[in-house]
């Protein structure tokens, strides 16, 4: 591998190659990933060195080799914060804070929007109030979730597992970037398959998914109103998706927050103008519209985070008035039809 590094090096820096800069970009970039495929290590660090070639006078120069974007970030923690940081108990306080920390925006948003039109204008059912009755049911089951289930695997986690070691250098900014990227894309597929088969099957679907469903019009709390089963799957796809993409554990943390904070955005019930969906172009992300949408009508959007699977499997539904009493209601007649012809 090192030797097929120096020559593409060497090639770059050939008069040759500074004719066909775009092609031996290419060339290098379609190498490396043989190269990771072939040997079955194949892994965003890779895939990020490769895109953060870039070209200066004439002269290949990799950006991993020089010092990382994130790298002043990445001692500043390691050098200050490494015993936290290399705990195991780490991960599930960045996930757990994270999440409460934004319910609680979120709900005191909730609280204030009876009052403050300037709030209430960006929910997406403005006649509907939070109620305190509902933030204490979702409160109840989230809190004996993290107890019962969270905590003692933490506490698990702490005591047999050991530290984990921290890698000196930090992910470029391209392997940061992809790393999460990738991450987000693996979550919404497995998800996607998991939330097909709780609404198909219909003893899955009574057992494990229906409590997430009491609530059609969602809030912030309704995020982890969830199953301990759903919990799991949940929280094992986003440990274990960085591990698969051998991410940085920087990049994993990262993902943590990123599928934290857009969860709790597709259940807040506010269409805000910095909502994801409003900022991922061409209709790429469903984001809160479509997700309260499937709230509404259950037999659609079913993938998290991404529209492709939906449209490509004929669930999707469009944020729209029309489509919202027509096609909306006649995906989710043909969804519940097929529940019921399996005993629903």
């Amino acid at each position: 591998m090192q030797a097929i590094l120096q020559q593409a090096a060497a090639a770059a820096a050939s008069p040759r190659s500074r004719s066909c800069r775009p092609f031996l970009s290419c060339g290098f970039i379609c190498t490396m990933l043989s190269l990771s495929i072939s040997t079955g290590r194949m892994s965003v660090e890779r895939l990020g060195m490769a895109l953060s070639s870039v070209w200066d006078g004439g002269n290949a120069t990799w950006a991993l080799s020089e010092r990382p974007v994130l790298q002043p970030a990445w001692d500043y923690l390691r050098q200050n914060h490494e015993s936290t940081l290399r705990s195991p108990l780490f991960p599930v306080l960045l996930s757990v804070s994270t999440y409460l920390l934004l319910v609680l925006l979120y709900t005191i948003l909730d609280l204030l929007a009876p009052t403050w039109p300037s709030i209430r204008r960006f929910q997406i059912h403005p006649d509907h109030t939070v109620t305190w009755a509902s933030i204490g049911n979702t409160l109840v089951l989230t809190t004996y979730n993290h107890l019962l289930y969270i905590f003692p695997a933490a506490v698990a986690q702490w005591l047999w597992r050991p530290a984990v070691p921290l890698p000196r250098e930090a992910p470029s900014l391209a392997a940061f970037l992809f790393g999460i990227l990738g991450c987000t894309v693996i979550f919404d597929f497995q998800y996607y398959l998991w939330h097909v088969l709780h609404h198909r099957v219909s003893w899955l679907y009574s057992t494990f998914h229906a409590i997430h469903h009491q609530y059609r019009q969602p809030f912030s709390l309704v995020t982890q109103y969830l199953s301990a089963w759903e919990l799991f799957s949940v929280g094992l796809w986003t440990t274990v998706d960085p591990v698969l993409l051998q991410c940085h554990c920087l990049t994993g943390w990262a993902f943590m927050v990123f599928n934290v904070w857009v969860s709790a955005e597709d259940h807040c019930g506010y269409d805000f103008p910095w909502a994801m969906h409003r900022l991922v172009p061409f209709g790429l992300w469903g984001g809160v519209l479509r997700h309260d949408i499937h709230h509404l009508h259950p037999g659609t959007n079913f993938a998290p985070f991404f529209t492709h699977w939906d449209w490509l499997a004929g669930t999707a539904c469009a944020p729209s008035a029309k489509l919202r009493e027509n096609e909306c209601d006649e995906n989710n007649t043909k969804a519940n039809g097929r529940r019921a012809d399996k005993g629903a």
